[in-house]
């Protein structure tokens, strides 16, 4: 006769927590809190980190050319922007565009190598390149640089475009870049 009654198990995380399923990498009890499906099975957070740190490819001068590519066409993009004139609503659907022709200029730069902060630097390069062309407009805003006040207005809505415009453009080359991460 087959025992009912099988012995019980418990996350290996979260002791308290009764499981029956199993990391099929490690062979570790885990909750579902803690399972991950992956396209084998279930696996531990710890198995999927270990399995994620062999795709971090990058190398030290990946991120100074990064910096160089996103930012030099951030100002370059921005530049451009500046010289059409009367173009600010169209920016709403120009900075997810530049967004991606950076983030495939990028990766195309560094040979397609990742790693968890490459994203985050070159996101932060293609704002910055963005911001520099904004910084004659910027210091419109300050007090008593500023002595016609009737271009104020124009340039107060030509900000908050190239705000957004730049606020698209950031979200959608992180995006791109980022890929698909489990946590």
């Amino acid at each position: 006769m087959t025992d009912q009654n099988p012995e019980k198990t418990f996350c290996y995380r979260h002791p308290d927590r009764e499981t029956l399923l199993t990391c099929n990498r490690c062979g570790n009890p885990i909750c579902t809190e803690c399972a991950v499906l992956t396209p084998t099975g279930y696996r531990c957070k710890d198995c999927v980190r270990g399995q994620q740190k062999i795709f971090d490819t990058a190398q030290t001068t990946d991120y100074v050319i990064a910096v160089l590519v996103a930012g030099g066409i951030g100002a370059l993009a921005a530049v451009l922007l500046r010289l059409v004139p009367f173009i600010g609503f169209f920016l709403i659907l120009i900075g997810p565009v530049v967004g991606n022709l950076i983030a495939r200029a990028v990766q195309w730069s560094v040979k397609r190598r990742r790693s968890k902060l490459l994203h985050q630097v070159a996101t932060g390069a293609a704002v910055i390149g963005s911001l520099l062309p904004q910084l004659p407009l910027l210091l419109l805003l300050i007090p008593g640089l500023n002595s016609n006040l009737s271009s104020l207005g124009g340039s107060l809505l030509s900000l908050v475009w190239q705000g957004l415009y730049i606020f698209l453009l950031a979200s959608s080359l992180y995006y791109r870049l980022r890929g698909i991460q489990i946590r």
